[in-house]
């Protein structure tokens, strides 16, 4: 059985009905809207978050509707957050499919961007109060985080803080809140929603790394080895490196990355830096530290199959590679 299979063991009849659910969701009454809804459909990914959602809820009792509300809510707004971000990026693809800004052009991405926002609005409006906090904080952890990390591409210094806060908002923000409202949903404890939340949020920082290491090797989910680079962004492996050795050179070359001005043999060059100087190890021991205290944060007392769902999850996540 692999990891998958472990993962989705628990929560299998839950897991397709979010997908029922969901698929009503991303329906309209509008033919051309449609179109882009079927097509965003297709290049859905693991939906590993809404997964996530379920697995919390099953810590402490049964998936009520308000799971499913709360789970399709995350997962609108998520997607949402893609397509404007492609749209801000330019990206041209997405897990090797045209992205919607390509496919269909940058105003109906938009547009498509907002109805999914104000869908996921309406799911979660059929919650409670404190589930709707918990996503409308979301909406601002998100566009903070990347509105933070585009600030940074014109700062001079080259701080892991600055780092570590952009991937909690713009990352790690939306893996705690599946987490929560999974949570609340089966009626924890404030003490267990809590636990939730941290387990969330160290998920969340080890996906975001993972993702910035993916960005130093060539792959097959339409993401270029040094893209991050090529647009102003330097990540961890890359921080890592540049405060270690600090030297005028490694200095100048970062700070003409950041600026746009690099060229592809600068790029290139950087990238093979980065990994001579152990900036990749540096990246994956941080990867390390954050899975011990997640692991530390999965409450004592929820069934066996479950907690054997949530470590897997925990390893999938880590050992990822795409």
């Amino acid at each position: 059985m692999n990891q998958l299979e472990i993962i989705k063991r628990p929560i299998q009849g839950d897991f397709a009905s979010f997908q029922a659910l969901f698929s009503q969701a991303l329906e309209s009454d509008i033919p051309s809207l449609n179109l882009v809804l079927r097509y965003l459909q297709k290049r859905s990914g693991k939906q590993m978050r809404p997964i996530l959602t379920l697995l919390c809820a099953r810590m402490f009792g049964e998936p009520s509707a308000q799971t499913f509300d709360s789970a399709i809510s995350l997962e609108l707004l998520h997607t949402a957050s893609l397509v404007h971000d492609d749209v801000v990026d330019e990206s041209d693809k997405r897990r090797g499919m045209a992205t919607l800004n390509t496919a269909f052009g940058n105003k109906v991405a938009v547009l498509t961007g907002d109805f999914l926002l104000s869908t996921s609005l309406l799911y979660i409006s059929r919650t409670d109060t404190q589930s709707v906090s918990i996503v409308s904080r979301l909406g601002q952890e998100l566009a903070a985080g990347e509105l933070l990390q585009l600030y940074n591409t014109t700062l001079q210094d080259f701080s892991e803080d600055s780092y570590f806060r952009v991937i909690r908002q713009k990352t790690a923000s939306l893996f705690e809140a599946c987490c929560m409202l999974g949570a609340i949903s089966a009626h924890a404890t404030p003490e267990q929603v809590e636990q939730c939340r941290q387990f969330g949020e160290y998920i969340g920082m080890i996906f975001q790394i993972r993702d910035d290491i993916f960005d130093y090797y060539s792959n097959d989910v339409g993401k270029p080895t040094g893209n991050d680079m090529r647009e102003g962004k330097l990540t961890l492996p890359a921080i890592y490196v540049i405060n270690k050795d600090n030297t005028a050179d490694i200095h100048k070359v970062a700070l003409n990355i950041r600026s746009l001005s690099a060229t592809e043999e600068d790029i290139n060059s950087f990238i093979k830096l980065v990994k001579a100087e152990g900036g990749i190890d540096y990246a994956k021991q941080v990867m390390n530290n954050l899975h011990t205290k997640a692991n530390l944060c999965i409450p004592g007392s929820i069934p066996q199959e479950v907690r054997e769902a949530v470590l897997a999850y925990l390893d999938f996540v880590s050992d990822r590679e795409n």
